[in-house]
């Protein structure tokens, strides 16, 4: 395919230029194994090799599939699973394949899993302050030493301070994960071990506790982490085709009397729990299963067989709705990159 206009759409692209400056960007702020890049937010191992090439030799992830897509891709040397898994054996046959899988913990019961399973090596996730898994900073020690009568190695601690990422402005931010940060601190003084694993693209910058940030989003970008005004570009776009258009109705005060288009990139193309997405140059109303109903600036300006990049406002649930992303430069597809860590 030459250009975007011969794609089915709807279709996930990725702006090339935009790509590599954000890679770019992140290595220059965390290079080596300071990034630890998470795979959930694009789910592509030909990315997670890119990620890999500018430096980063291990990668976390969220479900037993993206380490198993991994790992067959051949960048399974240092994977973290960084969710509580109750059913490891999956897990343990990567791990006698060859590939190093370290889990987090953070009960007996998922110590008893890891260990049954032949998972060899875990961190103890701690709670602090996402209402979400982790166990209180307190209860960390006690589990450690459990995981290490279990006959399992404890690499250190993880702490998500995912509920900070977003938040402005940035004094409060990098204030409140600081915070964070002691609870986590606190915890390793009493767990040990050489990690530890912490933050996203949020805070990849100001947290200087952790020993590797776990950041995602940096690489594609979606326009609820842009707002947070992070030094990375929107690469990620959704092309749609606008399917419709309507002149307006003078009388119906709801639209304003002017004029709007569909297009054919609706709830199931979008992410849509950080809220509507974005198009340029038009207002967008609402998303709905198969459309996206939106008001041009310049009324009369759309038309029927226009193609639009519709820009999502959270890009990991995006992108898993998709079964490839195209790498363009414009409107040129250089290149499709399989999303081959989609699924359970």
């Amino acid at each position: 395919m030459a250009t975007i206009d011969e794609l089915t759409t709807p279709a996930l692209l990725v702006e090339t230029s935009a790509l590599e400056a954000n890679l770019a960007a992140m290595a220059a702020v965390l290079p080596g194994a300071r990034l630890r890049p998470h795979v959930k937010a694009h789910k592509c191992t030909a990315l997670a090799a890119r990620q890999r090439a500018v430096g980063h030799p291990g990668f976390t992830c969220a479900t037993i599939r993206e380490a198993e897509g991994m790992a067959a891709a051949g960048l399974g040397g240092d994977l973290l699973l960084a969710n509580e898994v109750l059913d490891t054996r999956r897990l343990g046959a990567l791990v006698e394949r060859g590939a190093r899988v370290t889990l987090a913990v953070d009960s007996a019961q998922t110590i008893a899993a890891a260990a049954e399973g032949g998972v060899r090596e875990v961190l103890i996730d701690v709670n602090v302050g996402l209402p979400r898994c982790g166990c209180p900073p307190e209860r960390a020690g006690a589990l450690a030493s459990l995981a290490r009568e279990r006959g399992l190695e404890v690499r250190g601690v993880m702490g998500y301070e995912g509920h900070l990422m977003m938040l402005t402005p940035e004094a409060d931010r990098a204030r409140r994960t600081e915070d964070a940060m002691k609870l986590l601190l606190a915890a390793h003084a009493d767990v040990g071990g050489e990690l530890i694993s912490a933050g996203g693209t949020g805070t990849h910058a100001m947290n200087t506790w952790a020993t590797e940030i776990q950041a995602g989003s940096y690489a594609l970008m979606d326009t609820a982490y842009s707002a947070a005004g992070l030094p990375f570009e929107q690469a990620l776009s959704v092309l749609g085709t606008v399917i419709s258009v309507n002149s307006g109705n003078p009388t119906d005060s709801s639209t304003g009397g002017g004029p709007w288009a569909v297009a054919n990139v609706g709830l199931k193309a979008l992410g849509m729990d950080h809220g509507n997405p974005t198009i340029p140059g038009a207002k967008v109303w609402y998303c709905s299963d198969e459309h996206v109903t939106f008001a041009p600036e310049r009324p009369g300006s759309a038309r029927v067989g226009d193609r639009v990049r519709v820009l999502p406002a959270h890009v990991d649930p995006t992108v898993t709705m998709h079964e490839a992303m195209y790498l363009v430069d414009g409107d040129r597809v250089l290149e499709r990159w399989p999303v081959d860590l989609r699924g359970w």
